[in-house]
């Protein structure tokens, strides 16, 4: 089926089959709360105990003739008002903005024709074509593709792309995200590399997205312990008034038989006893912290969430944009014998290793997308650019790509002089060493020096060159004469700044605890550049057999939980809480949305619009 399809002659869907299917299925988007109006921000701002207090306070003056204390307790109201609103409001405009950019089109066949449509038209049986860059519109499963990766970080938090493969059989059952060599693709990732054709299995709420925004519906946003407290006070300072002004009343008329008089002075020891000043200090404060934290271009949605912020016992962070940049670099290259470990420092690249960086830009695209690939073009742009080993007037011959056979791939060039073909080849190491045809000595040491990256998290690839005079190339990678040059050692980096934050926390009394969605050897790794404990780690699958009490002990000093899904994470925050932990979560990606949302505070990180 896969190998025999071309999108060339593939027909797709009819147009009146399209719309038909669109007026049963529905819109291809996710269900998702509406923004809040301006009248609903004042509503939520009206409806508080403590607002409420200060206009039922404002009306008693006003009826008791005293003009003055209603003016200014009136004044208040407004003040309290204007500041929350104004504040509320600046967050839910910049959201609306994201929520502008999070619509992406869709190239589909149809009618035989390739037709540039809205994401959101896309519907089950839809044919769609998928090139570098692309973001993909629906859940799919591939007929055709070529060399094609995605970035499924948004879904998965794992940094590195994820290689894709066409489907051998007619109805695959479709899995989860997350793995090298599955057949299917889903809304929301991005294609990072080569191109493809896909079928439509799934669109709106029924995609692997949509099951978390489904998820995000059923988290029910909780009071903050401030908001709590503050309705308990009010509460009672209203019962101690009424009680006061009853007393009052029931004494004054009976003493002095004046009921009228006695219901006044009631109403004047309970307006006495009530603190009208604690609504307008709690709001000018609160709001007032979020203007300051705004300043360092973060958004309060809820303002009382400033005052639980600092109430916080435990972070929950995200590895992958959150504790780390979200992008490939170059960190240690293997060649010759000798590992060189690169730094931002450096000046120079030793000669030994210029080969391997050159023929790893050969290997790859020349206008990259695909993070590893913009990472070895941004080496070679840094250290090499005004050397003899960047080839800019070479010519572009053939492309042999990866297959599940062997994991790695070649391009062919024509040098300058166009008297012969230079082939450069990269992928798995392995399949590198098995291209070169290596010798069992020699193989003993690169594995060795495969293992040392793996275990410091390094995501790794070898990288070979051959060279061919023939004008007629063969049709297979195994035809050529290949050497090995060396591997490639490729990290995630963490962020400037990090490890001063985390001891921070600790210095604070917050414990940090890293939630990720990427392998355990990785998270390790990051946890030991961070500061974070890196003795005891756990596992989606572990934690899946665990039983809710289970959890609750072992979350008590476990800081690494790693191949963790979406709804897990939300898990975690639950057992957290349960043991009386204050939670803060942050993450930027849609599989942390959940897990924040349930959070005492949940922290919506990153500017590259999953958040």
């Amino acid at each position: 089926m896969a190998e025999n399809f071309d999108i060339r002659i593939a027909y797709g869907l009819t147009e009146a089959e399209a719309a038909k299917l669109l007026k049963e299925v529905g819109y291809n988007e996710l269900p998702s709360a509406k923004p809040r109006s301006a009248f609903a921000i004042a509503f939520e701002v009206v409806k508080e105990p403590m607002f409420l207090l200060l206009v039922a306070g404002g009306l008693v003056y006003f009826l008791l003739g005293d003009l003055q204390e209603a003016l200014i307790l009136m004044g208040s109201v407004l003040i309290v008002m204007g500041i929350t609103f104004y504040q509320e409001r600046k967050t839910e405009r910049a959201l609306e903005a994201l929520r502008d950019l999070s619509s992406p089109r869709a190239l589909v066949i149809r009618d035989g024709e390739q037709r540039r449509i809205a994401g959101r038209d896309v519907v089950p049986g839809d044919l769609i074509v998928l090139a570098e860059g692309d973001r993909v519109p629906a859940d799919a499963v591939l007929l055709s593709c070529t060399n094609l990766s995605a970035d499924e970080s948004l879904l998965t938090g794992e940094s590195v792309s994820v290689r894709k493969i066409c489907s051998e059989t007619d109805s695959p059952v479709m899995a989860r995200p997350g793995g090298d060599d599955l057949p299917f693709i889903y809304s929301g990732s991005l294609v990072v590399q080569g191109q493809g054709a896909a079928v439509v299995r799934a669109t709106g709420i029924n995609t692997e997205i949509g099951k978390i925004g489904r998820a995000l519906q059923q988290v029910k946003s909780e009071e903050t312990a401030l908001q709590k407290e503050t309705n308990l006070l009010v509460r009672n300072l209203a019962l101690l008034g009424l009680g006061l002004c009853l007393l009052v009343v029931v004494a004054y008329g009976l003493t002095r038989g004046d009921w009228l008089q006695g219901i006044l002075a009631g109403i004047t020891t309970a307006m006495a006893v009530l603190p009208e000043e604690f609504p307008v200090v709690l709001t000018v404060f609160l709001a007032l912290g979020a203007w300051r934290i705004s300043q360092n271009n973060v958004l309060t949605r809820r303002v009382p969430a400033v005052e639980t912020l600092g109430s916080a016992t435990v972070l929950c962070t995200d590895k992958t944009g959150t504790l780390t940049l979200n992008r490939m670099k170059v960190k240690k290259i293997f060649a010759n014998g000798e590992s060189v470990e690169l730094d931002d420092g450096r000046d120079n690249l030793p000669e030994a290793i210029h080969e391997v960086v050159e023929f790893s830009i050969l290997a790859s695209q020349m206008d990259p997308f695909d993070p590893m690939e913009k990472a070895f073009k941004k080496l070679g742009e840094d250290y090499l650019a005004k050397t003899e080993h960047i080839h800019r007037d070479w010519e572009l011959v053939r492309e042999y790509p990866l297959s599940k056979k062997l994991l790695a791939m070649s391009r062919v060039w024509r040098s300058s002089s166009g008297n012969e073909f230079v082939i450069a080849a990269k992928g798995a190491p392995e399949a590198i060493a098995e291209l070169c045809h290596i010798d069992p000595d020699r193989q003993k040491e690169l594995s060795n020096n495969i293992q040392t990256m793996a275990n410091e998290g390094m995501r790794v690839l070898g990288v070979a060159k051959a060279s061919f005079q023939k004008i007629d190339l063969p049709d297979g990678q195994h035809d050529f004469e290949f050497e090995f040059l060396g591997l490639i050692g490729m990290e995630d980096p963490v962020r400037p700044g990090v490890p001063e934050a985390i001891k921070e926390c600790y210095s604070a009394g917050i414990r940090v605890v890293m939630i990720t969605g990427d392998y355990p050897g990785t998270a390790q790794a990051i946890a030991r550049q961070i500061g974070l404990p890196t003795d005891k780690v756990i596992t989606g699958p572990e934690l899946a057999i665990l039983s809710d009490q289970e959890l609750q002990e072992k979350v008590r000093d476990i800081c690494i939980f790693s191949r963790v899904v979406p709804e897990q994470k939300l898990r975690l925050v639950s057992a957290l809480k349960a043991n009386g932990e204050v939670v803060a979560m942050t993450g930027d990606g849609v599989n942390d949305a959940p897990a924040l949302k349930a959070a005492d505070i949940g922290i919506a990180m990153g500017g590259r619009g999953t958040d």
